[in-house]
C-alpha cells in the first residue's frame, strides 16, 4: 500500500532520474530508500476481533497456543470483566494542538486486562501515536498534516535540491552535570567558604584577646575595629546590598554589553563616596570614640589609643565597599567561591600580625600590658595589620574580575543612569540597620562602663563579644544551612500565593533546626565555663571565667533567636521588609531597656551578664511578634501545636541533660582546676554525658526530628 503512493508521489513531486537507475525522489535518503510518510494512516490495521484475543497479537503466541486446553465460554454465557482498576483523572490542562494523540498514562501495577498475563506493567514502555510517528523518521516532520501537500506543490518542476552533508556532533563537553551540578557545587563552595571564614574568625578573635587581654586594653582596639563595620553599614552598606545588587544583575543580563558600564559606574560611585566619608571619619574619630565609649574618651590614655587604633582602622570602610561590589559583580557572572574565601584572608593576615605582637611582646597574661604601657611601635603595628588584611582580602578578588573578562575602567557619568532612585527603594533596609546599630550602640556603652567600674578583666564590651561570637556560630552554621534549603520552597510557594506550602516549609526549618539548636543551648548553659576557660586561659583565669558566665548567660537565648531568623524568612518570601523593620525596632528597643535596667540594677561585675540574658529576652519578644503577625499573613494557622510540641519535648530531654553534664563538668573543675588540663577534662566529660542522655531521652520520647537525623547519619556512615 505504501509502495505505489510513494512512487507516484516522488514522481509528482518532481523527482530526476539518477543515471542507471529508477527516478529518486524527494526527501529519499542515501541510498535511495524513501522514509515512510508519518501523515500517511492505515486505515484497516485497527481489526476489532483481533483486539479480543489477546493471544492473537503476536503470530508466535498463536502458534504456540493450545486452544483445546483453553476451550472457548458456551455460547450466552460471556460476561464483559469488571475493570481492575479506576481510570486516571483526566489532565488538568487542555491538550496539547500539535501533538496528534497524548501518550496514555501508565498501567498499574499487577495483572491488567489489556496486556497479556506474565508481562510487567511497571517495565512496560507505554507511548502514543505521536511517539509512533515522530520516532519512525529521523527528519523532524512538521506539525502541519497538509504539509506535505504544500511540499508537492511548490517543488513541482524545480530541480532536487542535492542532500546536504550532514553536520558533525558537537563535542561533548569534557565535565558533565549541566545547571543542577554546577549549582550543588557554587553552594558547596560558598558553605566551606563560610565554614572556613566563620572557624578562622573564631581563631582571630582568641589571638586578640590572647594578646591584648579582655580589660581596657582588649575594649579600645574592639570598640576601634567595630566602629569601621558599623559606620559602612550605616552609611552605604545596607543599600549596597539590598537596591544596587538586584540593580546591578538586571544591568548584567539586560544591557548589550553586559552591564559592564553599569558595573563600572557602581564601582566608581561607590569608591568616591566611600572615600569621601572614610577622610570624614578619620578626621571626625575622637568624636566617634566618645559616641561609642564615653567611659574610654574619658579615660586621657585608653582614649589616645583607642583613636590611634581607630584611625589605622578606619581606612578598611573603603576596601570594605569595594570588596562587596566587587563580589556582587562575580555573583552575578556565575562567580560565587571569592566572595567567601577571601574573607579567609584576611583573618589569616590579623591571625599572623597579633601572632607576631604576641612573639614580641608576650601574652597579655604575661605582660599585663594595658592602654598606657603599650608601646606605639605595638599600637602601629596591631593597626596596620589589621588595615592590611582588608587590603588583602579587596585585591585578592581582581584575578577573579578579569578572568571573568570584566576590566574596572572609572566612569563619572552618573546621571540619568537610574542610581538616584535607589534612595527611595533603600527606605527601609536603611530604617532597620539604623534600628539594629541602635541597640548595639546603646550596649557598647553600658558594657564598656561597666566594665570600667567593676575593675575586673573579662566585664567589659570584649568578654560581651568574644561571648557573643561563640554563641551566633551554631545558628551561623545550621540554622542558616537548614534555611538555605529551604528559602527557594518557600518563595516560590509564596510567588504561588500557597500559604499551606509556605506554612509546612517554615515549620520543618523551625523543627529541623530545633534539633541541634536546643541541645547546643542547654550545653552552652551547662558547659560555658569550662567552654571559655579553656578558649580564652591566656587572657587570665579571671577573665575567662567572667567571659564563661556571659556565655551561660546568652545560651537559651539561642533559641528565639534561631526562631526569629525562620520566621522573618517568611516575611522575606513575600517580599515583605517593612515588617522585619518593625520586628527590629522592637527587638532593639527591649535589648536597650534591659541592658540599661540590668546596668542599673546589677553590680558591674554582673551588669554584663545580665546584658547578655536580656539580648536573648530581646528576642523572646520579637518572635511573639513576628510569630501572630507572620500566623495572620498565613490565614491564621502556623502550625504552631507541632511546632511548640516538638520545641518542649525537646527541652524536656536536654534539661536533665544539661542538669547532669553541668554537674559533671564543675565537679571536675573543682578537682582539676580551671587550667587547660581540667576545663578540657570537664568539657570532654561533660559534653559526652550530656548528648549521651538527650538522645536516650529523646529517643524514649519518640521524637521523630531526632530519630530521623539519627537514621540519617546512620545512612551516611553506611550502617
Amino acid at each position: 500500500m505504501n509502495a505505489p503512493y510513494d512512487g507516484d508521489r516522488g514522481q509528482g513531486a518532481g523527482g530526476a532520474a539518477s543515471p542507471g537507475g529508477p527516478p529518486v525522489p524527494p526527501g529519499a535518503g542515501r541510498d535511495g530508500s524513501v522514509p515512510p510518510d508519518p501523515y500517511l494512516q492505515h486505515a484497516y490495521d485497527d481489526d476489532p476481533y483481533r483486539a479480543q484475543d489477546l493471544t492473537a497479537q503476536d503470530p508466535v503466541d498463536e502458534a504456540l497456543y493450545d486452544r483445546a486446553a483453553h476451550p472457548p465460554p458456551p455460547p450466552g454465557t460471556y460476561q464483559e470483566p469488571a475493570p481492575l482498576y479506576q481510570q486516571p483523572p483526566p489532565a488538568p490542562h487542555a491538550p496539547d494542538p500539535r501533538i496528534w494523540a497524548q501518550t496514555p498514562p501508565p498501567e498499574p501495577a499487577g495483572p491488567s486486562r489489556y496486556l497479556p498475563y506474565g508481562d510487567r506493567p511497571a517495565t512496560t514502555q507505554f507511548v502514543g501515536v505521536d511517539d509512533l510517528v515522530t520516532r519512525a523518521s529521523d527528519d523532524r516532520q512538521e506539525p502541519d498534516a497538509f504539509a506535505h501537500l504544500f511540499r508537492d506543490q511548490e517543488g513541482s518542476g524545480k530541480p532536487p535540491v542535492p542532500p546536504q552533508p550532514e553536520p558533525a556532533p558537537a563535542p561533548a563537553p569534557a565535565k558533565g552535570g549541566g545547571k543542577v551540578s554546577g549549582l550543588l557545587k557554587s553552594s558547596a563552595v560558598m558553605a566551606a567558604g563560610t565554614l572556613v571564614s566563620r572557624l578562622t574568625g573564631f581563631v582571630r578573635s582568641l589571638v586578640i584577646t590572647a594578646a591584648l587581654g579582655a580589660a581596657m586594653l582588649g575594649d579600645s582596639f574592639t570598640i576601634a575595629y567595630t566602629l569601621p563595620t558599623m559606620i559602612y553599614i550605616l552609611t552605604v552598606g545596607g543599600g549596597l546590598n539590598s537596591v544596587f545588587v538586584p540593580q546591578l544583575v538586571r544591568a548584567m543580563k539586560g544591557d548589550k554589553d553586559g552591564g559592564e558600564a553599569f558595573a563600572n559606574r557602581l564601582l566608581t560611585l561607590v569608591m568616591v563616596a566611600l572615600a569621601a566619608i572614610v577622610a570624614i571619619a578619620v578626621f571626625a574619630a575622637p568624636a566617634l570614640i566618645h559616641m561609642l565609649s564615653p567611659t574610654i574618651a574619658n579615660d586621657v590614655a585608653a582614649n589616645s589609643v583607642a583613636v590611634t587604633f581607630a584611625r589605622y582602622c578606619l581606612p578598611t570602610i573603603f576596601f570594605m565597599g569595594v570588596h562587596v561590589v566587587m563580589g556582587q559583580i562575580l555573583n552575578a557572572r556565575g562567580k560565587f567561591g571569592a566572595m567567601m574565601w577571601t574573607p579567609v584572608l584576611n583573618n589569616i593576615v590579623m591571625i599572623i600580625t597579633f601572632g607576631l605582637f604576641i612573639w614580641v611582646y608576650g601574652t597579655s597574661a604575661e605582660s599585663q600590658m594595658g592602654v598606657d604601657t603599650i608601646p606605639p611601635e605595638g599600637v602601629r603595628l596591631l593597626g596596620m595589620g589589621t588595615l592590611l588584611g582588608l587590603v588583602v582580602q579587596s585585591l585578592a578578588m581582581i584575578p577573579y574580575l578579569r578572568e571573568t573578562g570584566f576590566r574596572f575602567r572609572p566612569r563619572f557619568d552618573w546621571k540619568g543612569q537610574g542610581l538616584g532612585k535607589t534612595i527611595k527603594l533603600a527606605k527601609w533596609t536603611v530604617l532597620f540597620v539604623l534600628a539594629n546599630q541602635a541597640g548595639v550602640l546603646v550596649v557598647t556603652q553600658l558594657s564598656t562602663a561597666a566594665g570600667a567600674a567593676s575593675g575586673q578583666d573579662g566585664t567589659g564590651f570584649l568578654a560581651y563579644s568574644n561571648a557573643q561570637l561563640i554563641w551566633g556560630m551554631p545558628q551561623a552554621i545550621i540554622t542558616v544551612s537548614v534555611m538555605a534549603a529551604l528559602l527557594p520552597r518557600i518563595s516560590r510557594a509564596a510567588h504561588d500565593n500557597d500559604p499551606g506550602a509556605v506554612r509546612d516549609d517554615i515549620s520543618q526549618g523551625l523543627r529541623n533546626s530545633a534539633v541541634a539548636i536546643v541541645p547546643v543551648a542547654f550545653t552552652f548553659l551547662a558547659l560555658g565555663l569550662p567552654m571559655c576557660t579553656l578558649l580564652y586561659a591566656s587572657s587570665g583565669t579571671e577573665a575567662a571565667r567572667s567571659m564563661g558566665f556571659i556565655l551561660m548567660a546568652f545560651a537559651l537565648g539561642l533559641i528565639p533567636y534561631s526562631v526569629q531568623y525562620v520566621v522573618l524568612r517568611g516575611f522575606y518570601a513575600y517580599e515583605d521588609t517593612r515588617t522585619p523593620f518593625y520586628n527590629t525596632v522592637i527587638v532593639a528597643a527591649v535589648n536597650a531597656a534591659a541592658s540599661a535596667l540590668c546596668y542599673v540594677v546589677l553590680p558591674a561585675r554582673w551588669a554584663v551578664v545580665g546584658m547578655a540574658f536580656s539580648y536573648g529576652l530581646a528576642y523572646a519578644v520579637g518572635v511573639g511578634v513576628a510569630w501572630r503577625r507572620l500566623r495572620n499573613r498565613l490565614g491564621g494557622d502556623l502550625d504552631g501545636a507541632h511546632i511548640v510540641r516538638t520545641y518542649a519535648r525537646l527541652c524536656m530531654a536536654a534539661l536533665p541533660a544539661a542538669l547532669v553534664g553541668g554537674a559533671v563538668g564543675f565537679g571536675i573543675l573543682e578537682l582539676v582546676g580551671t587550667g587547660a588540663l581540667g576545663s578540657l577534662a570537664a568539657l570532654i566529660c561533660g559534653g559526652l554525658l550530656l548528648l549521651g542522655i538527650f538522645f536516650v531521652a529523646a529517643k524514649k520520647m519518640r521524637i521523630e526530628e531526632v530519630n530521623g537525623l539519627v537514621g540519617m547519619v546512620r545512612g551516611r556512615l553506611g550502617r
